[in-house]
């Protein structure tokens, strides 16, 4: 249903320069949508929380609010993104196809100044931990790629069971 939708976007134009919009972008892509410290009760009235009402004034603006438990983890759950979708960050500038020239492009508009990566210290030989059994050095059979799950042994079976 999501996807079958027509998604109309409004964006007011940036007011504050382009700081602003990457940290008004930021509140919204790697944060959750509600604060522990914004929850100020759970009992059986439901959950009550803090929040802002944009439209009054700014003396006014903290305002309390309790809903029914239902309700309040039906309004938290529109916040999740469905199965499927990914959060903004893995496109547009932070894609991985061109994020380098991006965030060069970024930082040039920012004016923000390229530090210099730390020089790592060339590395030393390295020496294999001892054996927890006899003491002596383990040897290396195979290294597994980051992206491999290792195995366990296979489960030693129950012959009075019969096959799993």
């Amino acid at each position: 249903p999501v996807r079958t939708r027509p998604w109309v976007v409004y964006a007011k134009p940036p007011f504050a320069g382009p700081k602003a919009v990457l940290a008004y972008l930021s509140r919204y892509t790697h944060r959750v949508a509600i604060s522990n410290r914004r929850l100020l009760a759970f009992n059986e009235k439901g959950v009550t929380f803090r929040y802002k009402d944009y439209r009054r004034d700014t003396a006014q603006q903290q305002q309390v609010m309790t809903l029914a438990t239902d309700e309040f983890i039906h309004r938290f759950m529109l916040h999740v993104l469905p199965r499927g979708f990914h959060r903004i960050r893995h496109y547009g500038l932070l894609a991985s196809s061109n994020r380098k020239a991006s965030l060069a492009r970024v930082r040039d508009l920012l004016k923000v100044i390229p530090t210099s990566a730390p020089e790592v210290p060339e590395a030393g030989p390295v020496t294999p931990p001892p054996c927890p059994c006899c003491g002596g050095p383990m040897v290396v059979i195979q290294i597994l790629p980051r992206w491999c799950q290792p195995r366990g042994p296979p489960r030693a079976t129950d012959p009075t069971k019969g096959s799993p």
